[in-house]
């Protein structure tokens, strides 16, 4: 299983989005976790399986929540740039290394 590392900001869009879903439910909150942990799982586990972004990026889904998580495959580690909302600009996160 590869290494995953997250970006500053692709940190700070995952504890907005918690903090958001922990405001009106902490059962929907802790559902939000537990997705964004399972779908980290499965981008360690294979992170080629994933649809391209572009040519250097991939993209998983969430199940049940309006959330994509937006990564880049390095040689020693899957670095994830983004937890976008499927609301905000497609490319909100471009110029994250």
């Amino acid at each position: 299983m590869a290494d995953i590392l997250f970006h500053p900001e692709a940190q700070a869009d995952y504890e907005a989005a918690r903090t958001w879903y922990q405001a009106r439910s902490e059962r929907a909150a802790a559902r939000f976790e537990a997705e964004v942990e399972r779908t980290l799982e499965l981008i360690g586990g294979n992170p080629d399986a994933f649809p391209r972004y572009d040519d250097e990026h991939r993209f998983a889904l969430l199940r049940r929540f309006p959330f994509s998580v937006v990564y880049q495959v390095q040689t020693a580690f899957v670095s994830i740039v983004a937890v976008a909302h499927g609301s905000r600009s497609a490319d909100f996160w471009q110029g994250r290394a």
